[in-house]
């Protein structure tokens, strides 16, 4: 329900960018530009079109509804520091004049999480998962390198390492 509500509000913000003449796409982050650091948290919610919005839903949808399965405030948690890395990585290493927008950097992070909270956890059931995972989704490795125009590499190499990073801390004690 948690994800299903989410990817909605998505669709609603995009139907609402598009009425408004692409107003909201101002909440994407422009690099190293002091300002733009209140934009790091919003720009995960904006994309840049339906087709864009489309490519990272049915991930979004089921990358966190696996996530959110080890419990709601450890996964609000987990995509907290998602969006933070793949934010401030943003704003540290993308181009000059670009913005950058979207959930795509959410999707790489919990798939970066998901691979790697079983084995961090030591917990069988968790790493079943992260391998079905990477199994399912490992071609979006691909993602993280500069090859595709247009597309924030950036954002997608950091919302990974913010996956990572949060599987390492937010791992549960042994025996929990």
């Amino acid at each position: 329900m948690l994800m299903a509500g989410w990817v909605a509000l998505l669709w609603v913000l995009e139907v609402v960018d598009a009425a408004s003449g692409h107003a909201l796409d101002t909440f994407g982050v422009s690099p190293r530009e002091v300002g733009e650091l209140r934009d790091l948290v919003p720009a995960a919610f904006m994309h840049f079109g339906f087709d864009h919005l489309a490519a990272n839903s049915v991930p979004l949808l089921v990358l966190g509804f696996l996530a959110a399965l080890s419990g709601i405030r450890r996964f609000l948690a987990v995509v907290t520091v998602i969006v933070l890395a793949g934010g401030v990585g943003v704003w540290l290493t993308a181009p000059p004049h670009s913005t950058t927008a979207g959930a795509s950097g959410v999707v790489f992070g919990l798939f970066g999480y998901l691979l790697i909270r079983g084995f961090v956890d030591r917990r069988v059931g968790d790493i079943v998962v992260g391998l079905l995972v990477g199994a399912v989704y490992g071609s979006l490795l691909w993602g993280v390198l500069p090859t595709a125009a247009g597309v924030s590499w950036q954002g997608h190499l950091f919302g990974l390492l913010g996956g990572v990073a949060a599987a390492v801390a937010f791992r549960r004690p042994r025996g929990a």
